[in-house]
């Protein structure tokens, strides 16, 4: 008897609250992160800096750690430096591919967890994570700091 008890009180639970499907309205706002963040990577692909500083607010800090001399660091480079290295490639040449692993959102502000690959010229040069805050800012997304972690063996994806 308290075994039934027990098992109807956890489906009743589960019902409930592990199969409740996400609302659209959610949904909605989870995809229009994803574009601004895709946003980002479209600009890179194609070698198009007004793409990539369309991503960023204004104040976006954009940071890679980095390890020298057994001391690791966060390199910090401004987005329109960025922007101007990039567009100096051919289109194809930058192409990250990431996966969205987290994507939280509070309000105004969202995080994404994306583990990546880089392929420089169509061969692979280096992976890690990229990890994302985002600003909801005059009604669009837009990328408020980015810091990357980078590695040369293959990852783990």
């Amino acid at each position: 008897m308290i075994n039934r008890i027990f098992l109807t009180t956890v489906a009743l639970f589960c019902a409930t609250f592990c199969f409740t499907p996400v609302s659209a309205q959610s949904r909605a706002a989870e995809d229009s992160v994803r574009a601004a963040v895709d946003l980002l990577f479209r600009g890179m692909i194609r070698a198009d800096a007004s793409l990539i500083r369309e991503s960023f607010a204004d104040s976006a800090i954009l940071q890679s750690i980095v390890e020298k001399d057994g001391k690791t660091f966060a390199r910090t480079e401004s987005v329109e430096d960025f922007a101007r290295a990039i567009a100096k490639l051919a289109a194809g040449d930058a192409d990250e591919r990431i996966r969205v692993d987290v994507l939280r959102i509070d309000g105004p502000l969202a995080i994404v967890w994306a583990p990546y690959s880089f392929y420089y010229k169509g061969k692979f040069s280096h992976c890690g994570v990229d990890s994302f805050q985002l600003l909801y800012v005059n009604g669009v997304w837009k990328i408020q700091y980015l810091i990357d972690t980078r590695r040369k063996q293959p990852c783990e994806q």
